[in-house]
Order: C-alpha cells, then sequence, then structure tokens
C-alpha cells in the first residue's frame, strides 16, 4: 500500500512564486535619533514623504537627522489614572471615611458567611 500512496508537497511549506521579473522600488534609507540616546534606520521608498518624527521603541519621539523639531507637534499632557480623577472628586478625609464604611460592611458580610 505504500508503493501506491501519492506522494506531494505540504501544504504552505513552500511558495510556487519566484521573483523573477520582479523589480522593487528604489529605497533609501534613514537615520533617526531619540532623545534617550538611540540610533536607529528606517528605510523608505525614495518616492515617500519622510516624516521628520518617528517614534522610537521606547516610546519618545525620535527625531530625522539633520531635521528640526516640527513647530506643530504638540505637548501631551500626562494621562491621568483613575486615582487621580477620584482625588479631584473627593477629599482624603471623604475617602478614608468611606473606606471605613466599606471595611465594616465587608467585615460584617464575612461574620455572617461564617455562622
Amino acid at each position: 500500500m505504500a508503493e501506491r500512496s501519492l506522494r506531494g508537497m505540504k501544504i504552505g511549506a513552500s511558495s510556487l512564486e519566484t521573483d523573477e521579473g520582479v523589480r522593487f522600488v528604489a529605497r533609501s534609507d534613514y537615520e533617526y535619533t531619540c532623545p534617550n540616546g538611540h540610533v536607529f534606520h528606517k528605510t523608505f521608498a525614495e518616492e515617500a514623504e519622510i516624516p521628520a518624527v518617528w517614534e522610537c521603541h521606547c516610546g519618545a519621539n525620535a527625531l530625522l537627522k539633520d531635521a528640526e523639531e516640527p513647530e506643530d507637534t504638540k505637548k501631551a499632557k500626562p494621562q491621568r489614572t483613575h486615582w487621580d480623577m477620584l482625588c479631584e472628586r473627593r477629599s482624603m478625609e471623604e475617602l478614608e471615611e468611606l473606606l471605613e464604611e466599606r471595611m465594616a460592611l465587608i467585615n460584617k458580610r464575612g461574620m455572617r458567611s461564617r455562622m
């Protein structure tokens, strides 16, 4: 029976396409420098509009080498956390009072479930 089995390619093992006749577009390499000292390169097509700012892997905005920082970049506000918004609405005394009420309620429920 093994002699009669069909042989072929594995599905997805390799592509039947070749690179014959494929012409790549002309490309250029550009260097970006991060304020944290990171330097990295990005490759763009020669016809592409090259951005002056690119986000670094650390999250900071890296500037294109020999380019000036664009003036239209807004300084982002720091992200507000849940705690920041809570402190805007309540004073510390109110928060401590609410905490005591909740802890008393939890302790009361805990006693009830043990019985």
